[in-house]
C-alpha cells in the first residue's frame, strides 16, 4: 500500500511539471502576462472622479430645478462660466501667487521640521527641552497668530510666507521625529557593528527606516500649508486665491467664492499627487499592502 501511494504521488507531481512545461512551451515572448495586481489598478483613477462627477450633476440638476436658489448655490456650468471669465483677466497671476507663497513658506517649514525632528528624535535631552513647547504650539489655531504676525511683520509678504511656514512644520516635524524615535535599535546596533560613521549611519540606516513616516508628515504638512495660505491672504492680500475669496464675499458672488475653492482643491490635489509619486518612488523597496492590492 505504501507503494502504491508513493507511486501515485510521483505520478502526480510528474503530471505537474508536464503541465508547466507544455504552458510555458505555448507562452509567446512578444506577449508578456499582464500582473494581476497591475490589472487590479486600471479602474482605480475612474472609481475617484465618480463621486464628484455625481455631486456635479446633482447640483446642476437641483439648481435648474428650483430646489436650490441659485444665488446661494450657483450651478457647476455657471461656475465654469465665472472660471472662464477670470481667465480671460488676471486668474492666472492669482494662481501663479498663490503657488509660489505655498512652494517657499512650505519649503522653510519642512526644513526646519525635518532639523527640529531629527534632532527630537535623537536626542532624548532635546525631546524633553523642546517637544512639550511645539506640542502646546502645535495647538494654536492658524488664525490666532496672524495678528501677531501682523504686529511683528506688517502687511506684506512677510506674514503670509510666516504663516504658512508655520502651517508646514508642525507635520513635518511630527513625521521627523516619530519616524527617527521608531527605528528598531537592532538595525542601528548592526550598522554600529560594521563601524558606520555617523554620516553614514544616518544616511544607509536611519534615514530609509525612517522615510516612511516622513513622506506622511511632508504630504499633511503640505495640505496644511495650503489651508494656512488661504488664511494668510484673507488679510491684506491684493493677490491670491485666498484674496478671490474675500473678494466674492464681499461682493455677494458665491460663484467667485466657489471657484475659487475648486481651484484650490485641484492645487491641493495636484500637489498631493506629485507628492505620492514622489514617495512610491522612494520607498519603491516596500512590499505592503498597497502595492499588494
Amino acid at each position: 500500500m505504501a507503494d502504491t501511494a508513493q507511486r501515485q504521488a510521483v505520478l502526480h507531481s510528474s503530471v505537474q511539471l508536464v503541465g508547466r512545461t507544455v504552458a510555458a512551451a505555448h507562452e509567446t515572448p512578444d506577449a508578456p502576462a499582464v500582473p494581476v495586481a497591475a490589472a487590479r489598478k486600471r479602474p482605480h483613477a475612474a472609481w475617484g472622479l465618480l463621486l464628484p462627477a455625481l455631486a456635479l450633476l446633482g447640483i446642476e440638476l437641483a439648481v435648474r430645478a428650483g430646489a436650490v436658489p441659485a444665488h446661494l448655490l450657483p450651478p457647476p456650468s455657471d461656475i465654469a462660466a465665472t472660471l472662464l471669465q477670470l481667465g480671460r483677466a488676471d486668474l492666472a497671476w492669482h494662481v501663479l501667487s498663490s503657488t509660489v507663497r505655498v512652494a517657499i513658506g512650505f519649503a522653510a517649514g519642512a526644513l526646519l521640521g525635518i532639523l527640529a525632528g531629527a534632532l527630537v528624535g535623537l536626542d532624548r535631552r532635546a525631546a524633553a527641552l523642546l517637544d512639550p513647547t511645539v506640542q502646546a504650539l502645535r495647538a494654536v489655531p492658524s488664525l490666532a497668530w496672524v495678528p501677531l504676525l501682523l504686529l511683528w511683520l506688517g502687511i506684506d509678504e512677510a506674514p503670509k510666507l510666516v504663516l504658512i511656514a508655520i502651517g508646514g512644520f508642525f507635520p513635518v516635524y511630527m513625521g521627523a521625529a516619530s519616524g527617527i524615535a521608531g527605528v528598531d535599535r537592532k538595525l542601528v546596533e548592526v550598522g554600529r557593528l560594521y563601524r558606520l560613521s555617523h554620516v553614514a549611519l544616518a544616511r544607509r540606516v536611519l534615514l530609509p527606516a525612517a522615510l516612511p513616516s516622513l513622506m506622511t508628515g511632508l504630504r499633511n504638512g503640505l495640505s496644511l500649508a495650503w489651508m494656512f495660505m488661504v488664511a494668510a491672504e484673507l488679510i491684506a492680500a491684493s493677490k491670491g486665491l485666498g484674496y478671490l475669496l474675500n473678494d466674492g464675499r464681499e461682493t455677494g458672488r458665491a460663484d467667485i467664492v466657489l471657484a475659487a475653492i475648486f481651484l484650490l482643491a485641484l492645487l491641493g490635489k495636484a500637489s498631493d499627487t506629485a507628492m505620492r509619486a514622489l514617495e512610491q518612488r522612494l520607498l519603491a523597496w516596500r512590499d505592503d499592502l498597497a502595492r499588494a492590492a
